[in-house]
């Protein structure tokens, strides 16, 4: 699992107090927020700290060392309101920066990318698994790295072959509401058919974005199971709650989910109340300084 060990902070705070503070979550955006509504949906009594580099996305064209800058910066943000775990949503920063943004970290830390691979290999039956996701995380070989280390780690003797395209263009669409639209359909036919070709039974939707389009992702592969990272990142959080006896077991007064963005622009309500699937309240613009 993507999970940090990390140091007590230098002011631990108490299990009945725990209990109490937020899920933080962070992406380079909004495609997050996919994450966020399964959390809210799965942990109701929970309350969310949404943080959302908007103002920089996207993360995926930039180089490794800038993903880890900015997503150290995000983290910091989030752990200065008494969060008691971090999600990274975002797979990008997960693929590029997990082991920093662990160092840092007083909280656990869970990424998207081995709860993702974990869920592929136990629902492959062929043992030919797709990933899609941006440039950088495809480049990164991460969830390559991820699949290979589970199954050493799981004894796992059967063939297992996986197959990476890059999809950039699915965020934007995504953001744009074009779920169905006939130059979405277009464009998933082109990224999708090397994966066709391969015969893939599973495939990770290694952006947060994509789950937006898993009717036409769907449609274009009908036979396959999809894998949604930032579900699977949530199913592991749950199970560190657990762990550590810090789930929160009444709804806090505050309002259930809080969020924090780098540049609130006009059309962000909208594309975020889409991601996340029921209205946002209000989102906080953050400055960070140079």
């Amino acid at each position: 699992m993507n999970v940090s060990s990390p140091s007590l902070p230098s002011n631990p705070l108490s299990i009945e107090n725990s209990t109490q503070q937020a899920i933080g979550v962070f992406d380079s955006g909004v495609g997050g927020l996919t994450a966020v509504r399964k959390l809210v949906n799965m942990l109701p009594n929970e309350r969310v700290i949404y943080f959302g580099d908007t103002a920089r996305v996207p993360y995926g064209n930039k180089t490794a060392a800038t993903v880890s800058a900015y997503s150290q910066e995000c983290v910091h943000f989030l752990i200065q309101r008494q969060i008691k775990l971090v999600i990274i949503a975002c797979n990008t920063a997960s693929a590029l920066a997990l082991e920093d943004i662990q160092r840092i970290s007083p909280v656990p830390v869970v990424g998207v990318i081995e709860p993702a691979a974990e869920a592929a290999l136990a629902e492959t039956r062929s043992g030919r698994i797709g990933i899609i996701g941006t440039r950088a995380t495809v480049q990164s070989g991460a969830y390559q790295s991820a699949i290979k280390h589970l199954c050493t780690q799981k004894g796992i003797d059967r063939e297992i072959v996986v197959f990476a395209e890059a999809c950039p263009l699915f965020v934007p669409f995504a953001e744009e509401g074009w779920h169905y639209h006939p130059a979405t359909r277009l464009v998933a036919e082109e990224y999708l058919a090397p994966l066709k070709k391969a015969q893939i039974d599973t495939l990770i939707l290694g952006c947060t974005h994509y789950p937006m389009l898993t009717d036409v992702i769907q449609d274009v592969l009908p036979n396959v199971s999809l894998i949604n990272s930032g579900e699977e990142a949530v199913s592991v959080a749950d199970a560190i709650l657990h762990e550590q006896s810090i789930h929160a077991m009444q709804r806090g007064m505050n309002r259930i989910v809080e969020c924090y963005v780098t540049d609130k622009s006009t059309a962000f309500m909208s594309v975020a109340e889409r991601f996340l699937g029921f209205p946002l309240g209000m989102a906080e613009e953050v400055r960070f300084g140079k």
